[in-house]
C-alpha cells in the first residue's frame, strides 16, 4: 500500500505530480456535483481527467469518460442516453467544494460506448468492483509493486488506459506518468529521464519506434502491446524487451488475455484467460475442441451480464457467458490466437478468409507497418478480398505491390489472394489507434453500388 507522500500520478511534460495523499477528500467534492444521471469527463489534461475520473468513481455515481474534443452537439446526444440530470466537467477545479454532512459514498460505475467496430456503438456500464477485479487482475499479472513506474500515451477516455494503466497502478500503489499524446523524437531519452519500468502501448505506436533501433532503458521491465494485432515484424525489432500482448474488450473492462511476462506464449498468440473464462464456439454455441476456429465467449467477475438500456440482449446466454464477436481458436495449452471479428470474416463463394491469415503473410514483408485485408462485395462470389498496406517508411508504391502480390501468390492458396492490393499513407482509425474495419468496408459497398 502507497504511503500518502507517495507519488500517485506525473506529467510526462512538466513537474506537475499528484500525491496519494491528495486523492483524499476528492470523492467528496464530485458527490456535491449532484449528478444523478451521469457525470460526462471532458478534461483535456490527462491529469485532471484521471482525478475526475477516479473521484467521480469513489463517489458512487456513473462516470462517462469522452474525448476533450467532443462537440456541443455530440455531448447533447450523450446525455439523452441517461434519464436524470448529466454534468459535464472538464478540468478538476470545477468541481465544487465538498458540502458538509452529505450521504455516505456508493460504490460508482463507468460508462463507455463501444467503437462499433460490430455495428452501432453500444454503451457499456462497468460497476466499480468489476473495474477493480480486472485491474488487480492486470497488476497481478504483470508483477507491479510500488517500484513501479508506468508510462501511458494513450487516451484516459478508453478502457485501456483506464484499467491498465490508472487502476491497475493505483491498486499496486505504484507510480503513473502520464502524457497527452505519443512522441517519436526523444522518446527513450523520456523513458530514462521519468524511470519508467513499463510501458502501456499498442502495435501503431511500436511500429513508429521500430524504425529507428530500440534503445531502451535497462530498467524497463517490459511492454505491453493492446487493441490490435501486433506484427510480427514490429515484435521481433522489441527482441530485447519482455513483451505482454493481450487481448480485451470494453465489455471485459480492458483485458481478457495475456502472454506470459516471461514469455513463452506461441508466435502470433494474444495469450491465455487472465481473470476471465474463455470459450471457442460453434455457430450454434457449443464448445469446440483445441485448435478449432470458433467463435468467442468469454464469462467473469470484470465482464457485463447485459448492455446499457438492454440493447443486444441476444450476444448473452443464460449461463452468462457474453460472444466477443471475435473469430480466434486455443490450442492444448491454452493459448488463443485471434483470426479477426466474425464480421470480417469474408465469405468468398462459399470458402471462408480468415482477414489474419492473409494480413500475416502481407506483414511478413519488413516493408510493410500494417496490413488490413477486408470484403468487397462481388457480384458472383458475395465478397472478395482485398488489401491495404502501409508501408513502414518511405518507398516505391508500384515496386512494393508488385513484390506483395507475387510473395501472397507464392504462399496463399488461390481463395485467400486478395484481388486488389492498394498501398496507402493511413487507414481510418479510432481514437486508440486501432484501424476502423467496418469504415473500410463502408466504402467500399458503397463504391460497388
Amino acid at each position: 500500500m502507497a504511503s500518502p507522500e507517495a507519488v500517485f500520478l506525473e506529467d510526462a511534460r512538466s513537474d506537475r505530480v499528484v500525491r496519494y495523499g491528495e486523492l483524499a477528500g476528492l470523492a467528496g467534492r464530485a458527490a456535491a456535483l449532484g449528478a444523478d444521471g451521469a457525470v460526462l469527463v471532458a478534461a483535456e489534461d490527462p491529469i485532471d481527467f484521471a482525478l475526475l475520473y477516479l473521484a467521480v468513481l469513489s463517489a458512487g455515481l456513473r462516470v462517462a469518460p469522452v474525448a476533450p474534443e467532443t462537440s456541443e452537439a455530440a455531448l447533447a446526444t450523450l446525455r439523452k442516453q441517461f434519464a436524470a440530470a448529466t454534468a459535464v466537467v472538464r478540468a478538476i477545479d470545477e468541481l465544487p467544494a465538498a458540502h458538509a454532512g452529505g450521504a455516505a459514498l456508493a460504490a460508482g460505475s463507468a460508462v463507455l460506448f463501444t467503437s462499433g467496430s460490430t455495428g452501432t456503438p453500444k454503451g457499456v456500464e462497468l460497476g466499480e468492483a468489476q473495474l477493480l477485479h480486472v485491474a488487480r487482475a492486470v497488476a497481478r499479472h504483470n508483477r507491479l509493486t510500488t517500484g513501479d513506474r508506468g508510462y501511458n500515451p494513450l487516451p484516459l477516455f478508453h478502457i485501456n488506459a483506464e484499467v491498465v494503466a490508472l487502476l491497475a497502478t493505483l491498486v499496486a500503489g505504484g507510480t503513473l506518468v502520464l502524457d497527452r499524446r505519443f512522441h517519436r523524437t526523444g522518446f527513450w531519452a523520456l523513458m530514462r529521464e521519468r524511470r519508467i519500468t513499463w510501458i502501456n502501448a499498442v502495435p501503431a505506436m511500436l511500429a513508429i519506434l521500430a524504425k529507428d533501433p530500440v534503445d531502451a532503458p535497462d530498467g524497463l521491465r517490459f511492454i505491453r502491446s493492446a487493441s490490435a494485432p501486433l506484427p510480427a515484424a514490429v515484435a521481433t525489432a522489441f527482441s530485447g524487451v519482455p513483451l505482454v500482448v493481450s487481448y480485451g474488450m470494453t465489455e471485459a473492462a480492458s483485458q481478457i488475455t495475456a502472454t506470459p511476462l516471461g514469455g513463452g506464449a506461441p508466435a502470433g498468440s494474444v495469450g491465455r484467460p487472465v481473470g476471465a473464462e474463455l470459450e471457442v464456439r460453434d455457430d450454434d454455441g457449443r464448445p469446440l475442441p483445441a485448435a478449432s476456429v470458433g467463435r468467442i465467449w468469454i464469462r467473469g467477475a470484470g465482464v457485463i451480464s447485459r448492455y446499457f438500456a438492454d440493447v443486444a440482449a441476444d450476444r448473452f446466454d443464460a449461463d452468462g457467458w457474453l460472444s466477443t464477436g471475435d473469430v480466434g481458436r486455443i490450442d492444448e495449452n491454452g493459448f488463443l490466437t485471434l483470426l479477426g471479428r466474425s464480421d470480417d470474416v469474408i465469405n468468398r463463394g462459399g470458402e471462408l478468409v480468415y482477414p489474419a491469415d492473409v494480413e500475416d503473410v502481407l506483414l511478413g514483408d519488413p516493408r510493410v507497418r500494417e496490413a488490413v485485408v477486408v470484403g468487397r462485395p462481388d457480384p458472383v462470389l458475395g465478397h472478395v478480398p482485398v488489401a491495404f498496406v502501409v508501408p513502414a517508411e518511405a518507398t516505391d508504391a508500384d515496386e512494393l505491390r508488385a513484390a506483395l502480390i507475387e510473395r501472397v501468390t507464392a504462399e496463399l492458396p488461390r481463395h485467400l489472394r486478395p484481388v486488389e492490393l492498394t498501398v496507402t499513407d493511413d487507414l481510418p482509425r479510432a481514437a486508440t489507434g486501432k484501424v476502423q474495419r467496418a469504415r473500410i468496408r463502408a466504402a467500399l459497398a458503397e463504391d460497388a453500388k
